[in-house]
């Protein structure tokens, strides 16, 4: 499904869908401002932007109780987070009265908080700040850096996601094979082979939740909700693989199209929500009919028996 939009007409829900296709990595921004209070946000808008001088930026919407000490800080820190920080991500990206207790960090420049098992970790002058709409763009000199080499957390269209060869790109010839006995075992590593799966499953099964207006995350909490009593923001998180902040964003879209209503402390669907979510569970077992369909039944079991062991 392609559309074009003009800036008069632009549809915001369908404009973030769009900047999902890029996917990008996921962050922690740090810093302490002048009277010692520490700051922490999960943040995907990092970027490179000079090696002369060695320059970063990111950014941060302007009304973030956390931006008015990014303003004025003189220093920050970028902690790239690994694969396996998906909880840390979710933790900074909560908001809540203090994000470090409880976990370890050391200052680094400028008291700036830093952290372990990244996958990488800069630590900034504060260079630049640059108007952009509702965010405001920080530039950041790098002073010091840490590269961990451990493999990135990633976000794309709503849910995270982890960093893989693609199988259509070109491999070097090892001059002796023999001495390179384990070199195809990530090709042929069961975990491995069920990331690629899903990836490619989720890539084919996306498109079609679009013609009902759900992105993916919204239409998990849907299906999630459809076979629970009432879930609040922490307790969809356990189910639906994706930052609070996007959760959080699901839960607010589908209030306002009056999917779901807040009972209790949870959200409970409404009769349209109900709807809806019928309708994905009919896009997704006609998903999953057509691609299961060149297995035999004894085959299927077999696979969920072991899912199920796995789980």
């Amino acid at each position: 499904m392609t559309s074009t939009a003009s800036e008069e007409d632009m549809d915001p829900k369908a404009f973030r869908r769009a900047l999902g296709n890029f996917a990008t990595g996921v962050t922690i921004i740090t810093a302490v401002g002048a009277d010692g209070e520490k700051v922490g946000v999960t943040a995907s808008s990092f970027n490179s932007l000079s090696m002369d001088p060695p320059l970063i930026l990111w950014s941060s919407i302007k009304t973030s109780p956390s931006c008015k000490i990014f303003e004025t800080a003189r220093h920050f820190a970028v902690n790239i987070l690994a694969s396996d920080q998906m909880d840390m991500s979710n933790h900074f990206a909560r908001q809540q009265e203090d994000k470090f207790a409880g976990i370890d960090w050391e200052p680094g420049v400028g008291g700036a908080p830093l952290f372990d098992n990244c996958a990488g970790r800069f630590q900034c002058e504060s260079y630049d700040k640059i108007d952009g709409g509702d965010h405001w763009i920080f530039i950041g000199k790098v002073v010091a850096f840490d590269d961990f080499g451990r493999s990135p957390l990633c976000f794309h269209q709503g849910s995270y996601s982890m960093v893989f060869s693609h199988p259509g790109a070109g491999k070097k010839p090892m001059a002796d094979p023999a001495k390179f006995p384990h070199a195809d075992r990530m090709g042929n590593h069961k975990f491995f082979l069920m990331i690629r799966a899903i990836q490619g499953y989720q890539d084919r099964y996306q498109p079609k939740l679009q013609t009902l207006d759900l992105n993916l995350i919204e239409a998990r909490a849907l299906l999630v909700m459809n076979d629970t009593f009432p879930l609040d923001a922490d307790q969809l998180l356990v189910h639906l693989n994706a930052p609070m902040v996007e959760v959080q964003e699901a839960l607010l879209n589908l209030a306002k199209n009056d999917m779901i209503s807040e009972s209790g402390d949870g959200y409970v669907l409404t009769q349209f929500g109900a709807q809806k979510a019928d309708q994905c569970w009919d896009i997704a077992e006609a998903h999953a009919k057509e691609a299961f369909s060149d297995f035999s039944e004894e085959q299927l079991e077999t696979f969920s028996t072991v899912l199920r062991h796995l789980i």
